[in-house]
């Protein structure tokens, strides 16, 4: 897709007028009213095409498929039944994000943040150690994997699910910035250091001004010269974030590929046709599609003819593409997404947009009933001890009763629907006790997930765990079928999960083309 030119729609917004004064202005067909007329008061309507593409993403065309199972179920556990969804069209980064991606996220926070608070960038370091088995010499992987060049086109590992989504949410504020830079409003300013860099949401609240080239936009309402771009200019992207799993399958089989008008004639079982494993092209009869564990012992086959070229992981753009464009869905790593597991899910989820993990929040605001003022330290959890809060970031709060009138509302009632329809203490077996008031109502508060799943006795199913995605390097070529799904504690890693981000698509599902 083009990359939309601020520079020249300003040009066409501002110094028009004064070369073509008299050229008609357009009007509104709700008011007559002039847009973009200072004498009028300036309401702005801004030349716009569609959505940029940001830097790694491709666009995914959403649409209905088949959501679950389509192999047999060889683990018994009955987590992924088969269900029709649809999907929104989203973008969605071609390949697993890299060891080389990551050590840039990692320069960056040890130049802004390790003066005064290291603990951020050890907070976001991977855990090299992932690569360590009692039995097995791995050492050199622990020591060379995330840092030699010889591995930074590789998936980085040994990131768990909370630093993948810090990750997102860097790379939306980096590539912003980036995006005011080359529309000549901002200069490349270095010297961010701590509450002093650039965040999205707080230049968007008039909270940063640092590195600014000019003083901003020239501004049409007439009691103002300049302003900062806003959300209705469409110039800023939205957030880089993990896909949901629903989004992750979808674009995993790649049906684009397979679809006659509105028929699906040959429903994938990999995210290539075919059921096999090796590819059928003549050009390249027999080689491996994918980085898997072919069988026992067997990581990459014999000396003189390796099957997948790969011991342990494989450079992320190794192997074939999807009808998407998408590398490596099927090995390689798998993959976090959002969603917290549940063994239900696909019977409890909406079939549009299917996910579960919502918590919902709002801007904390001051006593004057302003937008708070962004962070200006490191603040932790009181209890776990995590950081929760950034320099720079702007301040969050969950909704509430009380401040937010959700007592209102039809469609959700508190902030954590996380268990709803599946952890709450209506869905469990103790309800009944619950009502007749044998069980403290609240329990659901406190140890609602201990009573349902019996976590750490009989099952790792809590809030916190996360589902993720598709076969690694160290699976059988069943985990590589996308409707698989498995599931792992949100502060845990490993040496086979990694990552990729996505990216939300607002407007038309196909864009210009349409």
């Amino acid at each position: 897709m083009k990359t939309t030119n601020f520079k020249f729609l300003l040009l066409v917004l501002f110094a028009a007028p004064l070369f073509f004064s008299s050229c008609k202005y357009e009007q509104s067909s709700s008011t007559g009213w002039n847009y973009n007329d200072p004498k009028n008061g300036g309401f702005q309507k801004v030349p716009y095409l569609e959505q940029e593409t940001g830097p790694g993403l491709v666009l995914i065309e959403g649409g209905r498929f088949t959501m679950g199972r389509v192999e047999q179920e060889v683990n018994y556990d009955w987590n992924n039944i088969p269900r029709t969804v649809s999907i929104s069209s989203f973008y969605m980064d071609e390949t697993e994000v890299s060891n080389f991606a990551y050590l840039e996220y990692l320069y960056w926070l040890n130049r802004v943040y390790s003066l005064d608070y290291p603990e951020v960038y050890r907070k976001a370091v991977p855990d090299t150690l992932v690569w360590r088995s009692k039995l097995a010499y791995n050492e050199p992987y622990v020591e060379y994997y995330l840092r030699h060049p010889a591995y930074r086109d590789y998936p980085v590992v040994g990131v768990n699910w909370l630093q993948a989504n810090d990750f997102c949410a860097w790379r939306t504020d980096r590539v912003n910035e980036i995006i005011l830079i080359r529309e000549g409003l901002f200069e490349h300013y270095p010297n961010q250091i701590n509450e002093d860099n650039f965040n999205t949401e707080a230049y968007l609240l008039g909270q940063y001004e640092s590195g600014k080239r000019v003083d901003g936009i020239p501004d049409l309402d007439p009691n103002k010269e300049f302003r900062n771009v806003i959300k209705e200019d469409g110039i800023l992207l939205p957030k880089y974030r993990l896909p949901t799993e629903a989004e992750w399958e979808f674009a995993a089989y790649g049906l684009i590929g397979n679809t006659i008008d509105e028929l699906i004639p040959d429903k994938k079982l990999y995210p290539w046709n075919g059921h096999a494993v090796r590819n059928s092209n003549e050009k390249y009869i027999g080689q491996i599609l994918a980085n898997f564990k072919r069988g026992r012992g067997d990581n990459m086959g014999v000396a003189g003819k390796l099957n997948d070229n790969a011991d342990v992981t494989a450079p992320v753009y190794a192997y074939w593409p999807n009808d998407y464009g998408l590398y490596n869905m099927a090995g390689n790593v798998s993959e976090w997404v959002m969603d917290v597991y549940r063994p239900l899910s696909l019977e409890d989820n909406d079939d549009f947009r299917p996910f579960r993990g919502n918590v919902y929040q709002t801007k904390k605001l001051d006593d004057d009933g302003l937008i708070d003022e962004k962070y200006d330290e490191v603040v932790k959890d009181s209890i776990t001890g995590q950081i929760i809060g950034l320099p720079g970031r702007i301040k969050y709060r969950d909704v509430n009763e009380k401040d937010d009138n959700l007592l209102d509302r039809r469609n959700y009632r508190q902030a954590d629907n996380i268990d709803y329809l599946d952890g709450h203490w209506e869905s469990s077996i103790y309800f009944s006790e619950v009502e007749a008031g044998a069980i403290d109502s609240d329990f659901d508060q406190t140890n609602g997930q201990k009573q349902m799943y019996q976590f750490g006795a009989t099952s790792l199913v809590n809030d916190r765990a996360r589902v993720y995605k598709g076969a690694s390097w160290r699976d059988r070529a069943y985990w590589m079928v996308p409707g698989t799904r498995r599931y792992l504690t949100e502060e845990q890693s490993t040496s086979y999960i990694g990552f990729r981000c996505a990216m939300t698509r607002v407007g038309s599902p196909i864009g210009l083309g349409y």
